[in-house]
């Protein structure tokens, strides 16, 4: 619309005729927004016209005007309709129209323009000098009391289907928090000394909270609604950081009313003695201003530690968490109270050493739910986050990172994360000593649960997820994540370790298996095909179905022989008869592999099988799968490695086994076995294959002796990241360390040692 057709426009808005107002005000609301249409506009009176309609009119002419003027502001002009005698009628108007009119299009205009009067205090808060009264949440507070259930209906269009309508209600309540926080300072002056600066928004947000704001904005978190209403719920989530801020910001001090009657709250729930009860609010005085008052002969001397504080003086307590430790405790404490009593019960009868400090253990997760949440974060990043995000088309998991709709479930978060402490200092074992263990396991706890949940998992599911999260799985986790702090602390000086313990580890295990051979075990031995072809009675004579082998002790021969059964004494090396020069050995041969659960169960099987009964029959069942061969070059076969393995020779083939290099190469001969080991399981497969790989100096080749070297050099390295204190991590250098020194009194007379 053209600057000139205004005259005209502002005569149509002032006609007397209903739908010439309608048609006008309609054009106007698409024009309005132009600052150079804004200002010819005000200049000429329109401002006086646009107000005699939003409290004369109604329907659509109404909800035209009313978004006029919510444009008019979005380009912050036409403020001065809210200057003047007659503001609070127009503001009063506009709440009325929110609590007593249906019709959406003029709901949204109405809270539209009461989000730009209430936030038009905050932008303007260091320009020129207005009246107190004009903007902000005070412009609102005459209206308010004329209806009180504004703020109900407010939160109420939170429900509301139209997603227009539900932002600009955030909005609102938004602007409203923002208002009363930020001015505290100011509007509380009067009270500060009597009631302490904090109590008036406090008391604001809590008639906020108690009318279902919380529920409201945590079902739009989770809802999908969510890119229309992006940018008020940030706002909201931001705003709900503040005020924590702001609650661990106010000092605990017993001065002050209310926190003298939390504390006088908190030992009354705890069920005192009798005997000491009289002494409730004069314990509080004398804990805070000495031991020689009338009133300390009567009350507990372990009053507050008896609640798991610390000292005798729970207030200093409080230096780190603020009234929002208390907030949290008191809660907790409220929720709970039969619980508590319990809990104090069951921890008295304990060794002082062994009790719970509950509130050391509430402030503990307090600040464990600060950190995670990190509240101290600034208001406006995700803001930019969400917008960096959005102009990238953000994802679902991006989402869930921004937004945190458990953030709002605080109180239960709290009460479950306490639980949860009690419970792995149980599990644990604990004592006071032990107390930043315990936290420290919670704090995992909490962002292993918390910080992984979807942005639409129910808090139920997060409570039971932490409720039930096994302590033995947590203490696992725990140590991974310590290994990767150290990693990338400490990434070279950690690999130069795992690298000797690697090879500690290995030589551990190196001994083990020769141990094994040193000890010496039973095989079977399966009739070869030349018995085969032999009659009944030869073979009943001639065939000894087992064979027992056994390293020297000077660990260079392998003693064997065979036998007709087994005997219930091992026999020793004088009983065997035949014997292997390890030198000799070109190579160590077997089809040792993983052996799969069924495998071993059979193997289990036979081997008991053949141990319980070792006549001819049986032993022919139980059918050995596994085979180790020993080789050596032909022109090495000396009369003690030969005999008694013709039914080795030609028999053994070279599969998954280790090639070895013995001390007689013997140029180009060929290899013959000379000797064939059938073990009794997969067991036995592995520590003899591996040990007479070690003993000729080969590394082992089996699944099981390569997990038994992961498995002992992962646990040093735990028992030596255990002997490191986290301070060691963090702390940096030593104090001194890299300091040059000063050359102070030396003179050019010096030289380099290298």
């Amino acid at each position: 619309m053209d600057q000139a057709d205004i005259p005209a426009l502002l005569s149509r808005l002032a006609s007397d005729e209903d739908a010439a107002r309608k048609m006008a005000v309609f054009k106007l609301q698409s024009s309005i927004n132009d600052p150079a249409f804004a200002d010819v506009f005000i200049s000429s009176g329109g401002l006086v016209v646009l107000r005699r309609l939003i409290m004369s009119a109604s329907g659509n002419t109404l909800a035209y005007s009313l978004q006029s003027l919510s444009r008019l502001l979005e380009v912050d002009m036409g403020w001065d309709i809210f200057e003047g005698p007659a503001a609070g009628d127009l503001v009063e108007r506009v709440v009325e129209l929110i609590v007593t009119n249906p019709l959406v299009n003029i709901l949204r205009g109405a809270m539209s323009i009461l989000v730009a009067l209430v936030s038009h205090s905050q932008s303007n808060a260091r320009g020129a000098a207005r009246s107190p009264g004009t903007f902000g949440f005070r412009a609102l507070k005459p209206a308010v009391a004329v209806y009180p259930q504004f703020f109900e209906l407010v939160i109420q269009q939170l429900q509301s289907a139209d997603h227009a309508l539900c932002a600009n209600a955030l909005m609102l309540i938004n602007a409203l928090i923002r208002d009363a926080v930020s001015n505290d300072g100011v509007a509380t002056v009067a009270v500060t000394k009597s009631a302490g600066v904090g109590e008036e928004w406090s008391k604001f947000i809590k008639r906020l909270q108690d009318l279902g704001l919380i529920k409201a904005v945590y079902n739009l978190l989770q809802s999908s609604a969510l890119q229309d209403l992006a940018y008020p719920l940030l706002e909201f989530q931001s705003l709900t950081k503040v005020l924590l801020r702001k609650w661990r910001e106010v000092r605990v001090d017993l001065e002050r009313p209310e926190h003298r009657r939390a504390l006088k709250g908190l030992h009354l729930a705890s069920a005192p003695d009798r005997r000491h009860a009289n002494g409730g609010l004069a314990g509080v005085l004398d804990d805070a201003e000495g031991a020689n008052k009338k009133g300390s002969r009567r009350h507990n001397p372990e009053k507050w530690r008896r609640l798991g504080f610390e000292t005798e003086s729970p207030a200093v307590e409080f230096e780190t968490a603020g009234f929002l430790g208390m907030m949290d405790l008191t809660d907790y404490v409220r929720k709970n109270e039969d619980g508590f009593q319990k809990l104090l019960l069951e921890q008295s009868a304990k060794p002082l050493s062994g009790r719970c400090p509950v509130a050391r253990a509430s402030l503990a997760v307090t600040m464990i739910l600060y950190d995670h949440f990190e509240v101290d974060k600034s208001d406006l990043e995700d803001i930019r986050g969400y917008q960096a995000m959005d102009g990238l088309g953000g994802s679902g998991k991006a989402n869930d990172k921004l937004f945190r709709p458990l953030l709002l479930q605080w109180s239960r978060l709290h009460t479950v994360g306490l639980h949860v402490f009690f419970r792995m200092w149980k599990a644990t074992g604990a004592e006071r000593d032990d107390f930043d263990k315990v936290a420290e396991l919670v704090r995992i706890l909490v962002e292993q649960v918390v910080g992984q949940a979807s942005r639409t998992k129910d808090v139920l599911e997060v409570e039971d997820d932490l409720q039930e999260y096994d302590a033995g799985r947590l203490r696992e986790l725990q140590m991974e994540l310590l290994e990767l702090s150290f990693e990338d602390q400490w990434g070279t000086h950690l690999y130069q370790v795992r690298e000797e313990l690697k090879h500690e580890a290995l030589q551990f295990v190196k001994e083990q298996r020769i141990r094994c051979l040193l000890q010496g075990s039973w095989f079977t031995k399966p009739l070869s095909s030349n018995h085969a072809r032999q009659n009944s009675y030869q073979k009943r004579r001639l065939y000894h179905p087992w064979r027992y082998a056994k390293l020297s002790h000077n660990r260079r021969y392998l003693h064997y022989a065979d036998f007709a059964e087994q005997t219930a004494q091992d026999p020793g090396l004088d009983a065997l008869t035949e014997k292997v020069d390890l030198s000799t050995i070109s190579s160590v041969v077997s089809n040792v592999s993983a052996p799969s659960e069924e495998d071993e169960a059979a193997d289990e099987t036979k081997s008991q099988t053949s141990t319980a009964s070792p006549a001819y029959g049986r032993v022919q069942s139980a059918k050995p799968t596994t085979k180790i061969t020993i080789y050596s070059f032909a022109e090495d076969l000396g009369a003690g490695g030969g005999g008694g393995n013709g039914e080795a020779a030609g028999a053994a083939t070279k599969q998954d086994g280790a090639t070895g290099s013995g001390a007689g190469s013997g140029g180009d001969a060929k290899e013959q076995p000379i000797l064939t080991l059938f073990p009794l399981n997969h067991s036995f497969a592995s520590e003899w294959l591996d040990g007479l790989l070690m003993l000729l100096n080969q590394a082992p080749i089996t699944a099981e002796t390569n997990k038994l070297v992961t498995l002992v050099s992962e646990y040093g390295l735990k028992i030596r990241l255990l002997n490191v204190r986290l301070e060691a991590v963090y702390a940096g250098p030593a104090p001194g360390a890299g300091v040059v020194p000063s050359r102070e009194g030396l003179d050019e007379d010096y030289f380099y040692e290298i």
